[in-house]
């Protein structure tokens, strides 16, 4: 068992105000020892993470741990693969480098182990990196068995749990109000389904006439319409050809605009979604 009530970031609470720190409880078991952690940009997933580890350390070690209270067995080797970095003296991508780690951990983990990852499967094609992300998550539930937290953008793992039994999904809480969001800090049971990317750019700076472009452009993608706002070029008329020739589905059109690679996996969703509801309308 891992078990840390109000447990804090030593770092970061010592750099911020005195009483603005949220602390969290987190509670790794037999009954729920995969958490998956899903929230927006900034919200805190990370610090979270970093938390876990550093507690779980300073404990083993003998030190003081930030937290009102701390219960955990012995925990044999703690994995991280958190951050982006490149190895470009060894021709090594940000993506071979976070490949590498994961590997690393995939084959020393034992049950005894706690595992901490962030945004495994983020530096590549959309639908490459669900798919490692969910087998990555199958694996150390499965096979391996120890302790994880696995921080991610992508909402299709919260699925996970319900083919996983020992699998949980949590959400770092945010308030909307209208076009404010407030990031509260604070973990709780359920998984999100936004990341408020564009947001984010909207605090960082970007300029307003591009904050506005691409929510324009998520609500069209969110909706299915082609992007451009134009229709493709018309295929050339062949219809004289025979005597009877099927007409188009609607849904097939659309189909053929379609760029996977290119598609959010929330992207992807929504476009399914609206083209289930247009074959059902005709």
């Amino acid at each position: 068992m891992l078990d840390l009530r109000e447990s804090r970031h030593p770092v970061v609470e010592r750099r911020l105000p005195a009483g603005k720190f949220i602390p969290n409880d987190v509670l790794l078991d037999e009954r729920q020892r995969v958490i998956l952690l899903t929230g927006p940009n900034m919200a805190g997933k990370s610090t979270i993470l970093r938390q876990i580890g550093l507690g779980v350390v300073l404990a083993q070690a003998g030190c003081f741990v930030p937290a009102r209270a701390a219960t955990m067995g012995i925990v044999d080797r703690v994995f991280t693969r958190v951050g982006a970095s490149d190895n470009l003296g060894l021709g090594q991508s940000t993506f071979m480098v976070e490949m590498s780690e994961t590997s690393a951990i995939l084959h020393a983990a034992t049950t005894r182990s706690l595992v901490l990852l962030d945004e495994i499967g983020r530096g590549t094609a959309t639908y490459d990196g669900v798919a490692i992300a969910w087998a990555v998550t199958e694996h150390l539930h499965d096979r391996v068995g120890c302790k994880t937290v696995f921080a991610t953008h992508y909402h299709e793992l919260t699925q996970l749990t319900e083919e996983l039994a020992h699998a949980r999904n949590f959400n770092v809480a945010v308030r909307e109000d209208g076009y404010a969001v407030t990031f509260q800090y604070r973990l709780e049971p359920g998984g999100a389904d936004r990341s408020y990317g564009i947001h984010v750019g909207r605090i960082a700076g970007l300029p307003p006439q591009v904050v506005a472009r691409a929510e324009e452009i998520l609500t069209m993608l969110e909706a299915g319409h082609h992007v451009a706002g134009r229709t493709p070029p018309a295929r050339p008329d062949t219809s004289q050809l025979a005597l009877f020739v099927p007409e188009a589905h609607p849904v097939l059109d659309v189909l053929k605009t379609l760029d996977p690679d290119r598609m959010t996996p929330l992207e992807a969703l929504a476009t399914l979604s609206e083209l289930k509801r247009r074959a059902e309308d005709t």
